[in-house]
């Protein structure tokens, strides 16, 4: 090599040093062949106004279209190509996660009938087994290994299961889909085998007879997947010999079933946003005529449990956030002979109660925080449960005794791993029967939790949760990731997460927004983002962000946010209204063809959510609907860094919404910030089944993050 070549190589070598991480991640994406899916112009017209579609094409409902699937394919592969151009830290993290999570794992046992269930995990298993064993008893009876059922399909789930009355048959049911298309099988646990019995195309939800000898359960629409029917099958029948016991002629309305907590009655729950039915069948007499407790009612919910002899019914009749009543089965329908037990409040969201023989426990919300309260019988306040955390939650653990005296409940905080604890009722006395183990150096201590309320553009408080680890937080300086839902009233509470961890660790902070349309601060809050405020929602979160920015939670440049689902939707609402204000985004199956998927109601849950969204075929809901729909609103802007999931099987948000929005996304895009989608091809809504294969799908957003993180530090 002569000097003058010598000279030129060195004159390079000092230009590669000063190319900037952007520059070159820039040239590396340009070089990637992302998908480059045709164009089909398909028109929609609604109200005078002409939408186009050019992507309509990729869906197909029977999902077996190869033109389809080699696209879905082309997204996975443009997604591998991507990690693999830089920094890949996928594995790493997958490793890093998995090993905080003990290989073998056995869950609190508890007491039914005479015995006490509980459910295992062995090393190397992605399932679990289930075990019981007599009461006072030390030898366990495995009734179901879930990872024997799981070694035929790519994927499986077990979403539910129940022990006969006289304790000898285990009904399951299974789902080896992803589109939450139950079958039900019935195993007689003492023969170690399963029956003959195959209920298909169930919605999971099932109840027994008291004698055991039938099980009812809820069929599913063929097409829209809606469940209305209720059947009654005797074990040992074909399907083909089951009874219709109900038929819901509504499409708003959805139907489940089950039993009551006294096992009294089997209840069969109507249901719909704003209104409810329940109607009960003497589960001694199963053959005998459902019997209606209150007739449904416009802006009238009402859930029902039985209490030896009188129903307890928690109503929104003049309650906005429910109230508490006692009466009688015959006198039900009759609100003049209503009894209040717990009345109204304005500040506190009644969610759901539990009976005893000489108790009943209430699971409140006051001030965005759940609270346990045990009261008598006859409405007596005795004591509540109290918890120290500015930030955490607390639930109802399983409790299938009625005749019992101890409450099972769980804890947990953004810190604070879930934890079951009992609590005797007599005296109060609450006992931590175990908490999820962290294997590794993890210590509380070492992080900190707050509760924000962050003010919003129309003088709302919005309540944060947030965490961070002390020693990495440097005020203004930190990445932020910011995680929010805020639709259909689900309350997104803070709780603990080990995989996120992860991101602690490495000086990110986390933070819940808290947004209207959840019910976080009682029914109103859910109102104010649904429907015609559902704008609320989208402000709330943008806000948020902003408010965490100038109290120095983050570095303005190195935002993020997350959300799936409904929250992918508002992920696909604030990228439209502030492209700019984020450097990366998760959208997780997000629902984002919201016009033209309300205006289908042949797809699954279109006609049970128009009292969430609207109704497109109403003109002033449509032009609602228009201003946030994010397929609809996507502009040439410059789009954060932004990661899709979707599963070729969900019955929730059908696979073809994010595809549609990823490609559409792309085209207009005028960042170089990439767009990217994973496809589960043998998955659903929840994405790939097992106890650690679905933590892939973790490490690769978190890998995803850090990724584009790094080109800000």
């Amino acid at each position: 090599m002569t000097r003058d070549n010598n000279k030129i190589v060195f004159f390079l070598l000092v230009c590669f040093l000063f190319v900037s991480p952007n520059q070159l991640q820039a040239r590396d994406l340009k070089e990637l062949n992302s998908p480059k899916p045709k164009k089909e112009a398909v028109q929609f017209e609604a109200h005078g106004v002409v939408r186009t579609d050019e992507y309509y094409w990729m869906r197909d409902d029977t999902r077996k279209n190869p033109e389809v699937i080699n696209h879905l394919k082309s997204e996975n592969k443009y997604l591998e190509e991507w990690f693999k151009a830089d920094l890949d830290q996928r594995d790493e993290l997958f490793e890093e996660i998995t090993s905080r999570i003990p290989k073998k794992e056995d869950s609190v046992p508890i007491p039914f009938g005479t015995y006490e269930y509980f459910r295992r995990y062995e090393p190397d298993n992605e399932h679990a087994i289930y075990v019981r064993k007599k009461l006072k008893s030390k030898k366990e009876e495995v009734i179901l290994d879930v990872n024997i059922l799981a070694k035929e399909s790519k994927f499986y789930t077990l979403s539910n299961w129940s022990i006969s009355p006289s304790e000898d048959l285990m009904a399951i049911a299974e789902d080896t889909t992803g589109r939450r298309k139950y079958e039900l099988r019935v195993k007689d646990i003492r023969a170690e085998k399963f029956l003959n019995d195959s209920i298909k195309n169930t919605s999971g939800a099932m109840a027994w007879s008291l004698d055991g000898q039938y099980l009812f359960y809820v069929l599913r629409e063929e097409e829209t997947l809606l469940p209305y029917q209720v059947y009654r099958h005797k074990i040992g029948d074909k399907q083909t010999q089951d009874q219709l016991v109900y038929e819901e002629k509504d499409e708003t309305f959805y139907v489940t079933v089950g039993n009551s907590r006294s096992m009294k009655y089997i209840e069969i729950d109507i249901s719909s946003t704003t209104s409810s039915e329940t109607l009960l069948i003497d589960a001694s007499n199963p053959k005998s005529e459902p019997i209606k407790v209150f007739e449904r009612e416009d802006d009238h919910l009402y859930s029902v449990e039985d209490d030896a002899n009188r129903l307890l019914i928690l109503t929104n009749w003049q309650a906005k956030n429910f109230r508490l009543i006692e009466t009688s089965l015959r006198n039900a329908s009759k609100k003049s002979s209503w009894k209040e037990l717990v009345p109204h409040r304005d500040d506190v969201l009644l969610q759901s109660f539990l009976t005893y023989p000489s108790n009943i426990v209430l699971l409140e919300r006051e001030k965005g925080l759940r609270q346990i309260r045990v009261m008598s019988s006859k409405g007596k306040l005795l004591r509540k449960v109290k918890f120290n955390d500015p930030a955490y939650s607390t639930y109802f653990a399983a409790n299938p005794e009625y005749d019992s005296k101890k409450l099972y409940f769980g804890y947990t905080s953004m810190r604070t791993p879930e934890s079951v604890y009992s609590y005797d009722l007599v005296t109060g006395r609450r006992k931590l029967l175990k908490q999820a183990e962290v294997l590794g150096t993890f210590s509380p201590s070492v992080y900190k939790v707050e509760r924000k309320a962050i003010v919003a553009r129309d003088g709302t408080k919005v309540p944060v949760s947030l965490v961070y680890k002390r020693d990495l937080f440097k005020r203004g300086k930190n990445p932020l990731l910011v995680y929010g839902y805020g639709s259909y009233g689900n309350s997104i509470d803070p709780g603990f997460s080990s995989t996120r961890l992860t991101l602690l660790d490495r000086g990110f902070v986390f933070a819940i927004a808290h947004v209207r349309g959840g019910q976080e601060l009682g029914r109103q809050w859910y109102e104010d983002g649904k429907m015609f405020k559902k704008l609320n929602t989208f402000y709330d979160f943008i806000d948020v962000t902003k408010g965490l920015i100038k109290q120095g939670y983050a570095d303005y440049e190195r935002v993020y946010a997350a959300g799936g689902s409904a929250g992918g939707m508002l992920m696909g609402a604030i990228m439209n209204m502030e492209p700019e204000l984020y450097n990366g985004i998760i959208s997780n199956v997000p629902f984002v063809d919201i016009i033209t998927t309300m205006s289908d109601p042949t797809i699954p849950l279109t006609t049970g959510e128009y009292d969430e969204w609207g109704n497109p075929e109403n003109q002033d809901e449509f032009e609602y609907i228009m201003q946030y729909s994010p397929y609809d609103n996507i502009d040439d802007l410059n789009y954060p860094s932004t990661l899709v999931t979707a599963g070729l099987w969900d019955s929730q948000v059908q696979y073809y919404e994010p595809a549609k929005y990823v490609a559409k996304l792309r085209e207009y895009n005028k960042s170089n910030n990439p767009v990217l989608m994973k496809v589960n091809l043998s998955a659903g809504h929840s994405g790939v089944s097992g106890r650690f294969a679905s933590l892939e799908e973790v490490a690769m957003e978190y890998a995803f993050l850090l990724r584009i993180d790094k080109n800000r530090r």
